[in-house]
C-alpha cells in the first residue's frame, strides 16, 4: 500500500475531487505492461489489447523477461508506458501532409519518444535526438540504432547550446524532467523524493530549458511539452507561462471520449492528462504550443566539415544498403558512414554546432585489406540482406549469440555472415575456416543467465 504525503493528497483533491479515492485505489493496482512495435521489423509479440491512441501500441497480459527476447534486442519493439504513446495524435494531426521535418527531441534518453517520432515522422525528415547526461545519452544511441532508421542525428548538449541554431527546427519535443507524480505507482522512491520544493525547482528547471530552446524553433513552428507528473505548477501554469512570454498560443489535438483523457484543466490552455483510474497507463501530461509569427529560417554557408567521399577500392560498400543512390557516401578516420542525400546540410550543421556522436549509419571500417561491417549496419531497416549470407538462429543459439558464449556458428560461407532470428538481423559473425568469430557488442551482450 502506497503511502502518499499528506500534501500531495490534498493538492490532488483539489484538481480531482470525489475522483480521489479512485485514483489512490488505481496507484496501489496492477501497473499496465505495453510496448510498441517498429513499423519496419517483423514481430510475432501480441498483446490482448491495442494501446486506442497509438497504432502500434498494445497492452501486454504481464510483464515478460525482455532480455531474453532476441526480438528486443534487434529493435522489433521498445517497451513503452502507454500514456506516453499520445504524442502520436499531436503529430500525425498537424503534420499529416507535411514533406520534410526538421524535429529535436531535446531530453530523449532513454529513446521511448525518439524512436516513435522515428516512425511517425515524414520520410524524407530528420530528427536529432539529444540528451544533456552522458550516461544517459550511451542508452538512448542502443535504442535509436536497434530501431533502425538512418534519418537520425544523436547529441549531448545542454539546452543552452541550441542557441546556435536560431530558427532551425519544425518541431521540438521537451520532455521536461519533472517531478514524477506519473511514476508513483511503477517506483516508490519518486514518492519518497517528492516535496512541494521540488515541484517549484522543476518548475523553474523545465521554465529555463524552454526558454533556453524557444529560437531554436522555426516561426510557424510547433512545440510538444510533456511531463511524467500531475501537478498544475509543472504543466499548464508552465504552458500559461510561454504563452505570456513569448508569441505562442496552446493548440487543440482531437481525442475520443472513450480514451478518458482529462482535458483542459485551465481555461485557454489546451491540455491532455492521463490519470491511473480513468486511462490505462500512467500520469502524464501533454500540450502541444504553435510559434507564432514570420522570420527567416536558419542559414549557414555550405563549407568542408572535413570529410571526403569514399575513394573507388571501397564502391563495393554502396551494395549494403537499399537504394544506395539515396545517400552520401564518407570516410572519416577510416570509419565508413552513409549519410542521406536530402539531409545532408543539416546533418553538416548539427555534427559542427554540437556534440554529434552519430548520424546517418556507419557502414563499417577499414582494418588493413578488410571492411569490417558495424554492428550498426546489421540493425539498419535500410540493409541489403541480399549481400549476405545468412545464419538463421533458434531462439536458444540467439540468445547464446547475444551472450557472446563460444558456440559453434554453421557458416557455409567465408566471411561476414548476418545472424538472424525470427526474420530479424541480430549482428554479425566471421567465418575464417578454422573458426566463427561472434562479433555482437561487447557492451551490449546478455549478462544475465541465458
Amino acid at each position: 500500500m502506497l503511502t502518499l504525503p499528506d500534501i500531495f493528497l490534498q493538492r490532488t483533491k483539489n484538481i480531482l475531487g470525489n475522483e480521489l479515492d479512485d485514483f489512490i485505489n488505481a496507484l496501489n493496482g496492477k501497473t499496465p505492461v505495453s510496448l510498441r512495435k517498429n513499423p519496419c521489423k517483423f514481430t510475432e509479440t501480441a498483446g490482448n489489447e491495442n494501446v486506442k491512441w497509438c497504432n502500434s501500441g498494445v497492452y501486454l497480459p504481464q510483464r515478460t523477461v525482455f532480455t531474453l527476447d532476441p526480438d528486443f534486442h534487434a529493435g522489433a519493439y521498445y517497451i513503452q508506458e502507454a500514456s506516453s504513446m499520445f504524442l502520436e495524435q499531436a503529430v500525425k494531426q498537424y503534420f499529416q501532409n507535411k514533406n520534410k521535418i526538421i524535429a529535436l527531441d531535446l531530453c530523449a534518453a532513454p529513446g521511448g519518444k525518439s524512436t516513435h517520432l522515428l516512425s511517425l515522422l515524414p520520410e524524407n525528415s530528420l530528427l536529432v535526438a539529444n540528451d544533456a547526461i552522458r550516461s544517459r545519452v550511451k542508452i538512448l544511441r542502443e535504442n535509436i540504432l536497434k530501431w533502425g532508421n538512418s534519418n537520425v542525428a544523436i547529441t549531448g548538449n545542454d539546452s543552452k547550446h541550441f542557441s546556435a541554431l536560431t530558427n532551425f527546427f519544425d518541431f521540438i519535443l521537451v520532455d521536461a524532467p519533472c517531478s514524477g507524480e506519473g511514476m508513483f505507482r511503477k517506483d516508490n522512491s519518486a514518492v519518497k523524493e517528492w516535496s512541494i520544493d521540488n515541484v517549484k525547482l522543476c518548475a523553474e528547471r523545465q521554465r529555463r530549458i524552454l526558454a533556453n530552446v524557444w529560437n531554436s524553433l522555426k516561426p510557424g513552428g510547433l512545440l510538444v511539452y510533456c511531463t511524467c507528473t500531475y501537478n498544475i505548477e509543472e504543466n499548464e501554469e508552465n504552458i500559461k507561462w510561454m504563452i505570456d512570454s513569448f508569441d505562442a498560443k496552446s493548440l487543440h489535438v482531437k481525442t475520443q471520449p472513450e480514451w478518458k483523457i482529462t482535458e483542459n484543466l485551465v481555461p485557454g490552455i489546451f491540455s491532455y492528462r492521463f490519470y491511473p483510474h480513468k486511462t490505462k497507463g500512467e500520469g502524464f501530461c501533454l500540450s502541444l504550443i504553435h510559434k507564432n509569427g514570420n522570420g527567416a529560417h536558419f542559414s549557414e554557408k555550405k563549407e568542408n566539415h572535413n570529410r571526403r567521399n569514399i575513394p573507388k577500392n571501397l564502391d563495393f560498400v554502396r551494395t549494403y544498403l537499399i537504394d544506395s543512390e539515396k545517400y552520401n557516401f564518407i570516410i572519416d578516420n577510416y570509419v565508413v558512414k552513409a549519410i542521406p542525400g536530402i539531409l545532408s546540410n543539416e546533418m553538416n550543421t548539427i555534427s559542427k554546432r554540437l556534440n554529434c556522436l552519430s548520424s546517418g549509419v556507419t557502414v563499417g571500417t577499414v582494418k588493413g585489406n578488410d571492411f569490417v561491417p558495424s554492428h550498426e549496419l546489421a540493425l539498419s531497416v535500410d540493409l541489403n540482406r541480399a549481400e549476405f549470407p545468412e545464419i538463421n538462429f533458434d531462439k536458444y543459439s540467439a540468445l547464446k549469440f547475444l551472450h557472446r558464449d563460444n558456440i559453434r556458428f554453421n557458416c557455409k560461407i567465408t566471411g561476414y555472415n548476418l545472424v538472424c532470428y525470427n526474420n530479424n538481423a541480430i549482428g554479425w559473425v566471421k567465418n575464417i575456416g578454422t573458426r566463427t568469430n561472434n562479433l555482437y557488442p561487447q557492451e551490449w551482450r546478455i549478462l544475465m543467465d541465458v
